[in-house]
């Protein structure tokens, strides 16, 4: 009767309502369903007071409390819509997007809504986080990402990497470095040190597995080539990436990257070794460096290899621009012009440096 009929039958609805609450007293649904009611009519104190029955009765449960959060927003009351979200994330029946897009109509204060509606668990904190980031508020993020760490909640670093993007999208680049070193100090397995090193690159030799993320190497995968690491074709004691051309695309390649943070105005020389084997067409790989946010500012690029070679050395000397702060370091390679240009072989590359030039 309440969801289909007119509003002639209203307070028959609500007389509905009251009785099932006096048949059945204990029953907290039936008190949630009476408070719904009250609110369709406009019968506010009523309504307050039915789900204050419900919570009483069912106080953990997500379904009631989500219901009351919504009048709580409708009532403007917004400490009492964040305590009754909290509930209702913790108990996890409820869509988590939905409440946070709730909590973040009841109040702009962000850092209410960390007090008052997020448990401390960090599967939901991360989960607001990348709400944040998808909402493009990414200084709601940093707070959020802040109160995860203080917290010390236990995470894994993959989860972390969302947000390292956004701060690179919105070219928060001291927060990133920051954000960076304390994920080196929780992981020290995954991300390698380099504090008795000069050299920026991250895991230059490839002993480490691949975070696709950070300031650690990055793999797009792309049709037509292949990447991994190669432990039996390396120039040192680590590892090797290797990346295998098929012989059936033309591409303008850059997916194998990494970036790294530069100081404006600095001098740097970069280095690395590469080896091909059988590479096809006229334009073979090579290593580039730019700018990540403008090529126009800085652009280096060696002469890319082709057919077989043995581990050669390619180098660059340079300068960042006034207003150049990151880097993007890759293994590229330019379309072929030619009529045969369809790219096969492969390439290794290996310690890899960048440092500053005194």
């Amino acid at each position: 009767m309440h969801m289909y009929a007119d509003g002639g039958s209203r307070d028959k609805i609500i007389g509905s309502y009251e009785a099932a609450t006096r048949l059945s007293p204990e029953n907290a649904q039936y008190w949630a369903d009476l408070g719904a009611a009250y609110d369709w009519a406009g019968r506010e104190n009523d309504a307050l007071a039915a789900f204050h029955n419900a919570q009483r009765l069912f106080p953990n449960s997500p379904d009631i409390n989500w219901r009351v959060a919504n009048f709580y927003v409708r009532q403007g009351r917004k400490a009492e819509a964040l305590q009754s979200l909290r509930r209702v994330l913790a108990g996890g029946s409820i869509d988590r997007r939905e409440v946070f897009e709730l909590a973040a109509l009841t109040t702009r204060d962000n850092k209410a809504i960390l007090d008052d509606a997020l448990p401390s668990q960090s599967s939901i904190l991360l989960e607001y986080l990348n709400f944040r980031i998808l909402n493009e508020d990414i200084h709601s993020a940093m707070e959020v990402w802040h109160r995860l760490l203080e917290l010390n909640l236990v995470f894994p670093i993959r989860a972390a990497l969302p947000y390292l993007d956004a701060l690179i999208r919105y070219r928060e680049l001291t927060e990133l470095q920051e954000s960076w070193s304390v994920l080196a100090a929780r992981f020290p397995d995954e991300i390698p040190s380099r504090s008795a090193d000069a050299n920026l690159i991250t895991n230059a030799s490839f002993r480490h597995d691949i975070l696709n993320g950070g300031f650690d190497w990055r793999i797009v995968p792309r049709k037509g080539a292949e990447v991994r690491l190669d432990g039996e074709n390396r120039l040192e004691s680590g590892q090797s990436l290797r990346i295998d051309f098929d012989g059936t695309e033309n591409p303008y390649y850059w997916q194998v990257f990494q970036y790294v943070r530069v100081q404006p105005g600095t001098p740097y020389h970069f280095s690395g070794y590469m080896r091909v084997q059988g590479i096809t067409t006229d334009s073979g790989p090579t290593f580039e460096i730019c700018d990540a946010y403008d090529m126009k500012k800085l652009f280096l690029s060696g002469d890319g290899l082709t057919g077989t070679s043995s581990w050669l050395r390619q180098e660059f000397h340079f300068k960042t621009s006034s207003d150049t702060d990151l880097l993007v370091v890759r293994v590229g390679r330019r379309p072929s012009q030619k009529l045969a240009n369809k790219i096969g072989g492969t390439v290794w590359v290996e310690n890899i440096r960048l440092e500053t030039e005194n």
